[in-house]
């Protein structure tokens, strides 16, 4: 006997994944509110505006369109009709200090090109790596992404198809095992960094990134990846649901094994049948949670796991356009595997860097003033767990490096371009997103924290507590985290049945 799904939630959050979850509840009847602590939505997908500039913080590579067009198809509606995307090509221009260039795209035969002009013996092995992308895509997102993992038989359940493709093993080493170059076997292993995992210690199943991309391309939201957060926020308050913003939730009150509602720092207290988290998985468990026992025993748990390196990012307007250089290029530093190590074994702030360049004015210039162009560089750095470091010393010195480097590779006289810059350091994501040590991505996608081992999409012991976002199944990334969306709908509109 099916009864109506509960009469109403509370999301806590506007990122991504709060919006996705929002949307799904609001679309199937369910009264949502989201209450999110800034002043705008989008969590790390966050926007400033300044000197004429348009900078997002956050997510810049959307992959997998279908995945968010299906939140407007859910009641009839067309994504088109809020958000514009356009594809990216290339997908990346990779560059080495050695002078290497590799255009990273999904045209086989350009593609196949600039393997060749790699080492044309890993033409073949690039295509059997192809071809396994495609089983860890087809058993691990397709299968699995969407799915939440309550209980350990669910974990042995999927555990063959896993072990089929050596799931223990590194994104890197599999990839090293189909490619010999060393520059190839870095421009196909570096997608992990971009959802906070190392290429050396994740697990290969991420090596399914690459086939989402080449099946699905690279695209970009025009007027930047606030305009798609913008445009959820339209669909989700069209559909009537209700957004609180600049007001952090300070409590979710529980009675029993029961969450009742929340409390937030402006005195609103509100009520619901369901409570959902898109925040940070240990300040939920650690601070939100505090007169719940099951949630600090969660909380210890927690406290042991490991998380996610943080991000230095350099937001910099300029003078002149740069046709020349692409959406996105990643400018590799001198050391690959040893910098990896600083960044998630020692935790030392390393000397040299790694940098991700998004240049969105090449295919919108609306972003800057005309004749401008708007950039960030973007270094994965330690979380603030190990080495503290005092970022309002560093940042700067580490700001003027940044772009030095930018400068010395790219755009020779960019200090004299300059018309305004700023950097956001991991206190910045501690701060203003209450992301435990500062790290960008929750918790780091390791196999033994992946799945049933991460933070559970409804907790164990409160039953209408619900997580959605990096920290739950299956992790970081739009995709990621709007998968995670739809896992925890699923289960909070299965609780009436």
């Amino acid at each position: 006997m099916s009864s109506a799904p509960p009469r109403s939630a509370i999301v806590i959050g506007a990122g991504f994944g709060g919006l996705a979850l929002g949307i799904r509840l609001q679309s199937a009847g369910v009264d949502t509110t989201i209450v999110e602590a800034r002043d705008k939505a989008g969590g790390r997908a966050y926007v400033w505006e300044k000197d004429g500039f348009t900078f997002d913080a956050g997510p810049t590579v959307i992959t997998d369109p279908p995945c968010l067009q299906e939140l407007w198809a859910l009641t009839g509606r067309d994504m088109a009709d809020d958000v514009t995307l356009e594809p990216v090509t290339p997908f990346y221009r990779l560059n080495w200090p050695d002078g290497v260039s590799f255009d990273y795209t999904n045209d086989d035969q350009v593609l196949n090109a600039e393997i060749a002009k790699l080492n044309p013996e890993d033409v073949a092995g690039y295509r059997k790596f192809l071809d396994y992308s495609a089983g860890v895509f087809r058993e691990g997102y397709e299968k699995l992404g969407h799915v939440a993992f309550l209980d350990f038989a669910s974990m042995i359940k999927a555990a063959p198809s896993l072990a089929k493709y050596q799931a223990w093993r590194s994104v890197y080493s599999i990839v090293s095992s189909f490619v010999k170059d060393e520059h190839l076997r870095q421009a196909l292993s570096f997608h992990t960094l971009l959802v906070g995992g190392n290429p050396m210690t994740t697990s290969a199943i991420y090596a399914l990134i690459h086939k989402l991309e080449r099946d699905g391309g690279v695209w970009f939201a025009m007027g930047g990846t606030n305009k798609l957060i913008a445009g959820m926020v339209t669909h989700f308050e069209r559909l009537g649901g209700k957004l609180r913003l600049d007001d952090p939730v300070t409590s979710i009150e529980t009675l029993g094994d029961k969450a009742t509602g929340v409390t937030t720092k402006g005195g609103w207290v509100g009520t619901a049948d369901m409570i959902a988290c898109n925040g940070d998985v240990m300040h939920i468990y650690r601070d939100l949670l505090k007169t719940s026992r099951s949630a600090q025993r969660t909380k210890a748990k927690l406290e042991r796991k490991r998380y996610s390196p943080s991000l230095f990012v350099v937001h910099f307007g300029i003078k002149g356009t740069w046709p020349g250089i692409p959406h996105h290029m990643i400018l590799f530093g001198p050391r690959y595997k040893g910098l990896l190590t600083d960044l998630y074994d020692t935790g030392i702030l390393p000397e040299d860097f790694s940098l991700y360049l998004h240049h969105p004015t090449v295919t919108d210039p609306s972003l800057a003033p005309e004749g401008h162009s708007t950039f960030y560089a973007l270094a994965p750095v330690p979380h603030m767990g190990k080495f503290p470091v005092n970022w309002d010393e560093v940042g700067p010195i580490l700001e003027k490096r940044i772009l030095d480097e930018v400068g010395r590779r790219l755009i020779p006289d960019i200090h004299e371009r300059i018309v305004t810059k700023f950097h956001y350091a991991p206190n910045d994501f501690a701060q203003d997103l209450n992301a435990h040590l500062g790290s960008a991505f929750s918790l780091e996608p390791i196999l033994t924290q992946s799945a049933w081992f991460r933070v559970h999409n409804r907790d164990d012991h409160i039953p209408n507590l619900y997580f959605v976002g990096a920290g739950t199944h299956p992790g970081a990334g739009i995709p990621g985290v709007v998968g995670s969306a739809k896992a925890t709908a699923a289960l909070m509109l299965e609780s009436a049945k």
